[in-house]
């Protein structure tokens, strides 16, 4: 195979790829990976339309193609709306990462989020369900109607090392425990990543899941970091780069006879 062709393998030249969660960490390196590989990317996010402007400002440059739009996906009104836009913009969606999770818990102790699971707060459950798994639904059906027509297509779902495996609540600190919420999430990524790729198989749709793990953030507590790393085989956090070469492999014709999987990347963690 010559380097054209190589090239040819991870090109999204004219796709359009729409990404729920686009203006956060890993949604922004996603944008980057697949503008850089040439398709017109559409970023769906709670945050104000400002923000959005702004983070998308923050990670422009010449050759990227990427706009966006404030939204919340587990509204269906909304997404369907906002999906019309797209269609009507660009003529397509080719693409669609279901990216996104809840993030904003205003009103809520950060207590409540890491409770023992018997205390666990119902409100957030619902909150977090209605974005993390509801959400991928709206959004997926959504587009589908319009990847049928098109017979072809390619779903991207972000599943996690927990979806796979259990939290190891030894290290989230005394009396914490990781939300009850996320493995839930997580699992049930993956067994909507195989139905879909079942039902969406004779439209030439393919739907597979990406399965990262932690990926190192100011944010954490450094204790955490630690305890996390030394669970993983290569002995450290993923940066928030890591993921973007998974992310174009699974977007192009490069996985082109890849459907109804999951593609793990976590340093080694669950292969021990």
């Amino acid at each position: 195979m010559n380097k054209e062709n190589v090239f040819q393998l991870f090109s999204l030249k004219d796709k359009v790829a729409v990404i729920t969660g686009g203006a956060g960490m890993l949604g922004q390196e996603y944008a980057q990976i697949l503008s850089d590989a040439g398709a017109r990317v559409v970023l769906f996010d709670v945050v104000p339309q400002k923000e959005i402007d702004s983070r998308i400002k923050a990670i422009a440059s010449p050759g990227r193609h990427i706009v966006g739009m404030t939204m919340d996906i587990s509204k269906e009104k909304q997404v369907k709306e906002a999906v019309k836009k797209v269609v009507k913009k660009f003529g397509a969606i080719d693409i669609l990462v279901n990216n996104a999770a809840a993030t904003d818990f205003a009103g809520f102790k950060n207590s409540e989020r890491f409770a023992p699971y018997e205390d666990f707060s119902l409100d957030i459950w619902e909150k977090e369900i209605g974005v993390g798994l509801t959400g991928t639904l709206i959004c997926s059906q959504a587009v589908i109607p319009f990847m049928k027509k098109a017979k072809s297509g390619v779903i991207v779902n972000i599943s996690s090392t927990h979806g796979v495996i259990a939290p190891d609540n030894r290290i989230y600190g005394e009396g914490k425990f990781k939300a009850i919420t996320y493995p839930v999430i997580k699992s049930g990524i993956l067994g909507f990543t195989r139905a879909m790729a079942s039902y969406l198989a004779p439209y030439n749709v393919r739907v597979n899941s990406l399965v990262p793990g932690g990926v190192k953030a100011g944010y954490l507590d450094a204790q955490f970091e630690k305890d996390y790393s030394f669970r993983t085989m290569l002995g450290k956090m993923a940066s928030k780069e890591d993921y973007k070469g998974a992310m174009l492999f699974l977007c192009s014709d490069a996985s082109s006879y890849m459907t109804g999987s999951s593609l793990i990347i976590d340093g080694g963690w669950t292969a021990w």
